[in-house]
């Protein structure tokens, strides 16, 4: 249960004006059942993602379904980084290819 409210504090303080009237909501269960939805569709699940999200997976997921063009600040520039990482990493392999032929 500290853990879900833990992740409950942390989607209320990111999404403030999106999530202002609707909030979050804590249904305790039995087995160790975490799931979180929003707009009744389900972002995560314990049971089907493979255990507990990282914060930051789960709040793109969140901003993915209710509010889509927001930035999450630090989190989406680490994405970012990664994102150019992985077109250089593509380009050199391009490039050394180009240049074997």
């Amino acid at each position: 249960m500290l853990r879900a409210a833990w992740v409950a504090q942390e989607l209320l303080t990111t999404f403030q004006e999106e999530l202002r009237g609707g909030g979050a909501t804590l249904v305790p269960g039995t087995g160790g059942v975490f799931e979180v939805y929003a707009d009744d569709e389900r972002i995560w699940s314990r049971a089907d993602d493979g255990g507990f999200p990282d914060i930051v997976a789960l709040k793109r997921r969140v901003r993915d379904r209710i509010a889509p063009d927001r930035r999450l600040g630090h989190a989406d520039r680490a994405a970012d980084r990664a994102a150019e990482r992985a077109a250089d990493r593509a380009a050199d392999r391009a490039s050394s290819a180009a240049a074997d032929v």
